[in-house]
C-alpha cells in the first residue's frame, strides 16, 4: 500500500508540474490558436528571476530574511514575463494572428535570442536556487512514504494558480470577455469588445503564467538557458490532448499523462516510459483529434 501511494504521489507531483508549466500555454495556444515556441523561454525568465532574487537577499539583507525571497520571486517572475508578454504580442505577434507557421517560425526564433540573452547575462553553466528553510524537509508516513515539501508546495501552488484563472475566467469581465472572443471572435468584437486588448492580455497573462512554473521549477533542480527546451514539448503535449481552449481539458491531460509517465517508468525505464505514454497519445488523438474536452463554439464555421 505504501509502495502504490508513493507512485500516486509521484504521478500527481509529475502532472503539477506539467500542469503547471502548460496553464500558460493553454491560455495564448487556445485563445489566439498562435503557436508560441517562446513559451519554454518565459518559464526560463521566471527561473532566472528567482535566482536574482535569492542574490540580492543574499547580497543586501540579513540572513534572518533569506526564507521571504521566494514569495517575492513568484510575484517577480510573474510581473516580468508578464510585461516581455506583452512586449512581445505588441511587436511581433499582433501581426502574425491566422499565420500559425509563421508565428511558430518567428517566436522560434525569439526563442533563441532569449536564449542567447539569457548566456550573456548570467552565463552559460547551470546555476543552483538554494530553497528557503521553510520547504526543507518531509513529511514521513509509515516507513516507505515521504512526501517533500517541495513537491506538496508546487502541488498547493498549481491548485492556487487554477483557483485564480476560473475566478478570473468565470467571475471578471474581462475573463467573460475572454471567453466571448474564444467563441465568437466576430461576433464579440461587434458588440463592442476590444479583441485587440482582449489579445494583448491574454498573451501577457499566459507568459506571466509561464514566469510562475519557471520560478516552481528552481525548487527541483539546477536551472539553465536551456531549461524551457526541456519541457516546451510536454506542454503542449498537454494542451494538445486535454482539448485546445479548455481549462478542465488540460487538467485531465496533464493527470494523465503524469500519472501514466510515473506508472511506465516504474515498470520499465524512464526512457521507454516516455515512448510509451508519447504513443498512447498519438493513438489517441488519432480517435479523437479534438483532445478529451472538446471547445463549445457560437461560431458558424
Amino acid at each position: 500500500m505504501s509502495l502504490i501511494l508513493l507512485q500516486l504521489f509521484n504521478g500527481v507531483s509529475l502532472s503539477s508540474i506539467l500542469l503547471l508549466i502548460a496553464l500558460g500555454l493553454a491560455i495564448t495556444f487556445g485563445l489566439m490558436n498562435v503557436i508560441n515556441m517562446a513559451h519554454g523561454e518565459f518559464i526560463m525568465i521566471g527561473a532566472y528571476m528567482a535566482y536574482t532574487i535569492q542574490q540580492l537577499f543574499q547580497k543586501m539583507l540579513p540572513a534572518s530574511s533569506f526564507g521571504l525571497y521566494f514569495p517575492l520571486a513568484l510575484v517577480v517572475a510573474f510581473g516580468v514575463a508578464f510585461v516581455m508578454g506583452w512586449l512581445l504580442e505588441a511587436l511581433l505577434i499582433r501581426f502574425l494572428y491566422g499565420r500559425p507557421l509563421d508565428s511558430l517560425l518567428a517566436t522560434w526564433g525569439v526563442s533563441l535570442v532569449l536564449q542567447q540573452l539569457a548566456r550573456s547575462i548570467f552565463g552559460a553553466p547551470n546555476v543552483a536556487v538554494t530553497a528557503p528553510s521553510w520547504l526543507e524537509g518531509a513529511i514521513t508516513i509509515g516507513d516507505d512514504l515521504t512526501l517533500p515539501y517541495k513537491r506538496l508546495f508546487i502541488i498547493a501552488l498549481v491548485i492556487a494558480c487554477l483557483a485564480v484563472i476560473y475566478w478570473y475566467l468565470y467571475h471578471t469581465r474581462g475573463g467573460r470577455n475572454m471567453q466571448a472572443v474564444m467563441q465568437n471572435r466576430n461576433m464579440a468584437s461587434c458588440l463592442g469588445i476590444s479583441t485587440r486588448r482582449v489579445d494583448a492580455q491574454a498573451f501577457a497573462f499566459g507568459s506571466g503564467m509561464a514566469g510562475i512554473a519557471g520560478c516552481a521549477l528552481t525548487l527541483i533542480g539546477p536551472i539553465g538557458p536551456t531549461i524551457g527546451t526541456y519541457y516546451i514539448v510536454d506542454a503542449f503535449m498537454v494542451v494538445v490532448l486535454g482539448g485546445i481552449g479548455k481549462l478542465i481539458g488540460t487538467v485531465a491531460g496533464a493527470l494523465g499523462i503524469g500519472v501514466l509517465n510515473t506508472a511506465f517508468e516504474y515498470s520499465t525505464s524512464a526512457t521507454l516510459g516516455k515512448v510509451i505514454v508519447f504513443t498512447l497519445i498519438i493513438a489517441f488523438l488519432q480517435w479523437k483529434p479534438s483532445g478529451l474536452v472538446t471547445m463549445k463554439s457560437r461560431a458558424l464555421d
